[in-house]
């Protein structure tokens, strides 16, 4: 499961802060009941899992994982038997020559050298993966907006291979792009903005910043970035995954520890391995884990030597975009003071989709941007563009230029895209001299909560915080992945289902990503279409009671709480 089931509430139960002197139980919460009252653009929130402490929270934080019925669990064990078995009888067809394998092998001469695949990976990928494999990787040919047009393929050898019909799916309402403001767009101010560098710089670079490769609009880039964040300066990169994994490394190193997230993104991951520090994992959003490994890196050093680290560098995630919760960023901040810790914090997912100004986390929770040491960044989601970015004090940036690799042997960033990121990135700060960038986080904040309020209330189980604009719908069992995907593109719904390995085996599910370029139209149109396949599937394992509330106008409701 996401966490171990002491770290939770039980399901039903609301926990909240311990300021009226109620002793917490073990896990520091106190079971109560509420009704909250949120700021402008929440609705407020009732009957969910909330974790509070009152030193460090000046908000409530509404978060929820209903644990998984014990039947599903069985029969999703028993789905995943089913398959494996089926999957050694076929790989026996095929030693046989009974039945074709289209899978890539190793040539003959090469029997004896170490298999290029793990074993569980390729027998996964053959038998598992290629019987949903139509769900994935679908080309469409439009602008990844509120709707786009998908390219109908067809398959006559199970999922091996693809033909194009040359028929195209229309309009498809696009619940799975990570499209938060809507600014991926191919008309309006920041198409044309981009528009305009490409004929002015061209189209590349050819070249690093450190050689003929920087140009007036990266620097201009970059000083609007730190003006954003709040922090002194900042350095952008042109791919958000090789700004995780290529500058970990340069900033941790052998007698380091960093002490990561369970479910911290790849790139996270891949840049802890590289940088070739000692690695801890932590259970998710966990602080009591949290803290055991600060406590025992202080008191017992390092392995063998018991020497002190030379430094400790906490990894985490602003929103993690499997399970759509928030990091508990004043708790982690709280832990970082205390034992003296730095702390990376990556914000890919939550830049511009959360915080009255879109600042992110941090603003989300009112902190200081200087309680951060590295805020990182991707510009792919928010911003419609490509790349990231490193904020931070300006030692750590200099640092950064003459000693990341992302920045000495990568090409820069695209003028084009350089653009597209600064034009939207004031458009939400105001600059542009419209309201545009507020209404679109405004909007964003609204489909969020009634999306999610409706799901919730259909008896679906959703994982995440409830302002998280990214909204898993569990799914579990492995027939039921393709089985959803498909069903919903029949209805001209687009979506992304999410399994093995990105997810724990057992928990499978369907990710949607809300945008502020979506209608309640269409978010009606999703929300019927989820529920009419929701029930020819049977999804609807939630046991929570949620009051109904469909004949209310949801939006009617947010606007009439505004301040």
């Amino acid at each position: 499961m996401t966490e171990s089931t002491a770290s939770k509430p039980l399901n039903g139960e609301t926990c909240l802060w311990t300021s009226n002197g109620k002793k917490p139980g073990r896990n520091g919460f106190v079971k109560t009941h509420c009704l909250f009252q949120q700021q402008k653009c929440r609705r407020p929130q009732e009957n969910h899992n909330v974790w509070h402490n009152a030193s460090v929270y000046n908000k409530p934080f509404v978060e929820s994982f209903e644990e998984t019925p014990l039947l599903v669990a069985v029969l999703t064990y028993m789905g995943y038997g089913i398959l494996t078995l089926f999957g050694y009888l076929r790989d026996f067809l095929r030693d046989w020559n009974f039945e074709k394998c289209h899978v890539a092998k190793e040539r003959d001469e090469q029997k004896d050298f170490v298999p290029l695949y793990q074993d569980f990976e390729n027998f996964y990928t053959r038998n598992l993966y290629m019987r949903i494999r139509d769900n994935w990787n679908r080309p469409i040919c439009s602008v990844p907006g509120a709707r786009m047009d998908v390219m109908e393929r067809v398959t006559h050898d199970y999922n091996w291979t693809f033909k194009h019909t040359g028929t195209v799916l229309f309009d498809v309402i696009n619940m799975g792009s990570y499209n938060y403001l809507g600014f991926a767009e191919n008309s309006g101010l920041c198409a044309n903005a981009a528009v305009e560098a490409a004929m002015k710089y061209g189209m590349g670079v050819c070249g690093t910043r450190h050689e003929i490769g920087n140009l007036d609009k990266h620097e201009e880039l970059e000083k609007l970035v730190a003006r954003f964040l709040g922090v002194e300066s900042s350095m952008v990169f042109g791919m958000g995954f090789a700004t995780n994994s290529m500058n970990i490394p340069t900033l941790a190193g052998k007698g380091c520890l960093i002490l990561s997230d369970e479910l911290n993104h790849a790139s996270l991951v891949l840049g802890a391995r590289l940088s070739g520090s000692t690695i801890r994992v932590f259970k998710h959003n966990n602080m009591q884990s949290l803290e055991k490994l600060l406590r025992d890196a202080i008191v017992h050093g390092q392995p063998r030597t018991h020497r002190p680290w030379k430094k400790i560098l906490i990894l985490v995630e602003g929103i993690y975009s499997m399970e759509g919760s928030i990091v508990r960023l004043p708790e982690v901040i709280a832990l970082k003071k205390k034992y003296k810790a730095y702390l990376y914090l990556d914000e890919a997912h939550s830049i511009g989709a959360l915080g009255p100004g879109g600042r992110g986390v941090v603003d989300y929770f009112g902190l200081d941007p200087c309680d951060v040491d590295i805020m990182m960044g991707t510009f792919t989601k928010s911003f419609g563009a490509a790349g990231g970015y490193i904020g931070g004090n300006k030692e750590l940036i200099d640092y950064l230029r003459t000693h990341s690799h992302s920045a000495i042997y990568a090409t820069s960033m695209s003028p084009p895209v350089a653009q597209q990121i600064i034009t939207s990135m004031k458009c939400i700060m105001g600059e542009d001299g419209t309201t545009l960038g507020q209404e679109r986080l405004c909007q964003l904040s609204k489909n969020t909560t009634y999306f999610r309020r409706r799901l919730q209330e259909m008896g679906f189980i959703i994982y995440g915080n409830n302002d998280s604009p990214v909204v898993p719908l569990m799914l579990y069992m492995p027939a039921k992945i393709g089985a959803f995907g498909r069903e919903m593109l029949k209805r001209n719904i687009g979506t992304v289902v999410v399994g093995f390995p990105a997810t724990p085996i057992i928990e499978s599910r369907a990710r949607f990503c809300v945008s502020a370029a979506h209608t309640k139209e269409m978010l009606d149109t999703a929300l019927n279409a989820i529920s009419e396949v929701g029930d020819l599937l049977q999804l609807k394992y939630s046991r929570h009671a949620w009051p109904s509330d469909e004949e209310t106008n949801h939006f009617s409701y947010l606007d009439s709480h505004q301040d």
